[in-house]
């Protein structure tokens, strides 16, 4: 706290002028005549910042806000002589103002220490005998980077060996993972083993590290719906005050024979506590610290608006690949031609799906056949297409024939995709995938918090039908295309209007759901489009983050409703007992202030929760 005083302009000037009010009031408790001159500067130091901030507000944006009721509460004060309240009044609110820039200020401390992870510069190896240390904004996909035993990985790339990867930073997990050869490793993360060289793949403005923190400073720029409402609500409420306040002096003068210096007194009581400090500040620090919570956490929120609407979520569409499942299929067996083989690789080097990825990895003794001028294409949801070779899932080959059976080698428990050639069928392969032992936990929990998870996926039934049965899901749909997951999420959104349709998914195919659910959610391994697409970033494949996330966003919404219920409150009362003459200036700003300072400590509650 003491480093961001030393750091922070407005704090200082708040200290500046906590001391001159003490020792005003020092030489008021003498009689001194020097103290309302100290009062007078204790008001400028106090009062200038609020005073910048109401002038731009209300001149240049057009949007009076608490600060002009603040400011001319205490230049009121300071007319009638009442300089030590005026000191006071401003001395409580810039002291909830500071208190609130310092909550806003923790909430982006995750994306300091997030930028802190990755190192500036990195050893680039110039040849296998020589390296040279540049800055990671220099690299270019393609160069090579030397990477110490215990260093920071400075930037995203490929391994050329087998490495001890710690990628706490990243998701969390304390415990370091095993990277093979070819496999991608990301800038931040910690070599905990020997020494290795990685390819660069991608630029530092690129990294997964560069695109969390973008993320993240996005979303704190989106207010909720609560805050936006607020934001539009308060310049209106304030203009109300300002007719209300002299038309109130008029009132008491006129109708209940109060002098000018009672009847103006009371008026400034009244601009004080009806000034909707603390509702103004009731929803912005609680989400920037809800966000900065899921930060740290690994859970990426794009905008308040998002986290605060997940709580209401009726139905979460989920994707079974990577998403249910872990998305890393072996070969456990298959049937192809020696001569066809080469070309199935060749084609399957051109896609990022798991199980392209499967069966290169099975057969990376075999050399692809390149001496082709056909081209290889993209059957969106089904597979992929050169020539008159096709390869992808059973549905895709519906229309060919099957002289050697291989439809039947479908098993439950097994992804089976088809090679087919000139309309028939000529080879298949047959891959296993494991369930995520925390998906299984994760849907319980939302089954229990009255959420239904739906399972959509391009796999067949009866893969489908297993994989529902293992992770508890009551629904699926299997055999889907990409055009298929955006029409249940449309149904569901036409059945549900008052609840929120989420979709979580990793893959390029789930991208049109995700960005047409109310809320889309993407696994951090997945493609880049999923991410851009969604609204959530999941860093850890984990679905019980996502729970977390979801219990946070109650909490969020919880927290939002005390504080506005609080701050309405404490006006409405404080309203009543300055219109029965029971309310002086000193309590009121003590009782007003303090309600606002509590309000933000109530939301800074949020930086505290941590996912165990």
């Amino acid at each position: 706290m003491s480093r961001y005083f030393r750091k922070n302009r407005p704090a200082q000037f708040l200290l500046i002028g906590f001391l001159l009010t003490v020792i005003g009031f020092i030489f008021q408790f003498f009689d001194s005549e020097y103290s309302r001159i100290i009062f007078y500067f204790a008001i400028f130091f106090l009062g200038f910042y609020a005073t910048k901030e109401a002038v731009n507000e209300t001149f240049t944006s057009k949007r009076p806000n608490v600060d002009l009721l603040m400011i001319l509460a205490a230049l009121g004060a300071v007319l009638i002589n009442y300089e030590s309240e005026g000191a006071m009044l401003l001395l409580i609110f810039a002291g909830a103002e500071v208190l609130e820039d310092y909550v806003n200020d923790k909430s982006t401390a995750s994306i300091t220490e997030l930028m802190g992870q990755v190192p500036d510069t990195a050893e680039l190896i110039i040849n296998d005998h020589e390296t040279k240390m540049v800055q990671t904004h220099q690299l270019q996909i393609g160069d090579r980077v030397l990477v110490a035993k215990g260093s920071n990985i400075p930037i995203d790339g490929i391994l050329d060996r087998t490495a001890m990867i710690n990628e706490a930073a990243l998701t969390g997990e304390s415990i370091p993972v095993t990277k093979e050869q070819g496999e991608e490793i990301f800038a931040g993360t910690v070599n905990v083993g020997n020494a290795f060289q990685l390819t660069v793949n991608k630029t530092s403005d690129q990294t997964v590290f560069s695109n969390i923190v973008r993320m993240v400073e996005e979303a704190q720029t989106r207010p909720s719906k609560v805050a936006r409402f607020i934001d539009t609500f308060e310049s209106k409420y304030v203009i109300g005050v300002l007719i209300a306040v002299p038309v109130f002096i008029f009132l008491l003068m006129a109708f209940a024979n109060y002098s000018f210096q009672e009847a103006f007194y009371r008026g400034m009581v009244l601009l004080t506590v009806a000034s909707p400090c603390a509702l103004v500040a009731s929803a912005t620090p609680a989400t920037l610290s809800a966000i900065s919570n899921g930060a740290t956490n690994g859970v990426l929120i794009k905008g308040g608006a998002t986290l605060e609407a997940l709580a209401d979520t009726s139905v979460l569409f989920s994707d079974k690949t990577g998403t249910l499942t872990f998305g890393s299929f072996d070969v456990v067996d298959y049937v192809i031609e020696e001569s066809t083989l080469p070309h199935v690789i060749y084609m399957e080097q051109h896609s990022n799906h798991p199980i392209a990825k499967a069966i290169i990895q099975k057969f990376k003794d075999v050399s692809p056949y390149k001496q082709t001028e056909d081209e290889v294409l993209e059957i969106p949801g089904k597979g992929m297409k050169m020539g008159h070779l096709t390869i992808g899932k059973p549905s895709a080959f519906d229309d060919y024939d099957d002289p050697n059976n291989y439809r039947q080698k479908i098993m439950a428990h097994l992804t089976t995709i088809f090679v087919g050639r000139n309309q028939e069928i000529v080879g298949y392969f047959a891959l296993e995938d494991q369930i995520r032992p925390q998906a299984i936990e994760a849907v319980i929990q939302f089954k229990k918090a009255g959420v239904n998870v739906v399972m959509l996926t391009g796999d067949n039934e009866q893969v489908a039908r297993l994989v529902s049965e293992q992770t508890n899901i009551d629904h699926y749909y299997a055999g889907l295309l990409p055009e298929d997951k955006i029409n249940h999420i449309f149904e569901a959104q036409k059945a549900n209007e008052e609840g929120i349709i989420a979709m979580i998914g990793d893959g390029i195919n789930d991208a049109p759901a995700l960005a047409n659910s109310d809320i889309g959610i993407a696994m951090g391994s997945g493609s880049s489009i999923a991410m851009e697409s969604a609204d959530i970033v999941m860093v850890e494949n984990n679905l019980q983050k996502l729970y977390y996330t979801f219990e946070l966003s109650s909490k969020l919404n919880k927290i939002i409703r005390q504080n506005i219920i609080f701050a309405v409150g404490v006006i409405i009362v404080l309203i009543i007992l300055n219109l029965l003459g029971w309310l002086d200036l000193p309590t009121g700003v003590i009782f007003h202030e303090g309600s606002t300072i509590l309000v933000i400590l109530n939301g800074l509650r949020l930086l505290g929760t941590n996912d165990k």
